[in-house]
């Protein structure tokens, strides 16, 4: 892992990554490139962290996205434990931001944030649709603990070149994107 840049919110509408501003890479100097989430909290209860990318730049998101979501779970008072697939959460070419971690802090509790990472292949491709994956751990308004799964591709052969990631209501109160690189050799 090579090191990029770091951003910390702190009642943060947004948070970007932008190739070639502020010495964000996002190009074909890696064939990886991993995004790793410390504690991030939202300003508003229940509410949901999402990521959309753009090809020029950060003009403008909305790349057009497909996925598909499970999540495990484990109940704080040992009353039950799954594995569901999350077909709510699914998105079919879609060009609405996608749904990383959902319901962060249900109850408005100042204690729960999620962690996790989101990693994006060959971003700079223009060959081929552009594939990533994401895992994400949380609690729930009850404790419970939720490990949440996603995979997906953004539909474009032109080179994604900014990520930007929000709440889906209110501001990132607080938490660390880290971007990193990734050398196949």
């Amino acid at each position: 892992l090579t090191h990029i840049k770091t951003l910390t919110a702190s009642s943060s509408g947004t948070l970007s990554f932008v190739h070639g501003t502020d010495g964000v890479v996002l190009d074909s100097t890696y064939p990886i490139y991993k995004f790793e989430f410390i504690n991030i909290h939202p300003a508003t209860a229940n509410t949901i962290f999402q990521f959309q990318t753009s090809t020029n730049g950060g003009s403008s998101y909305g790349v057009t996205y497909t996925n598909t979501v499970f999540l495990a779970y484990h109940k704080e008072n040992g009353s039950g434990s799954g594995l569901n697939y999350e077909a709510g959460r699914d998105q079919a070419q879609s060009t609405a931001f996608a749904n990383l971690c959902a319901e962060v802090a249900r109850s408005g509790e100042a204690d729960q944030a999620c962690s996790g990472f989101l990693e994006l292949y060959n971003p700079s491709s223009t060959t081929f649709v552009k594939h990533c994956i994401s895992r994400f751990i949380k609690d729930a308004a009850t404790t419970d603990m939720f490990d949440q799964y996603q995979a997906g591709y953004m539909n474009t052969t032109t080179a994604i070149n900014a990520v930007r990631f929000q709440m889906s209501s209110g501001n990132i109160d607080a938490g660390k994107i880290k971007l990193y690189g990734i050398k196949d050799s």
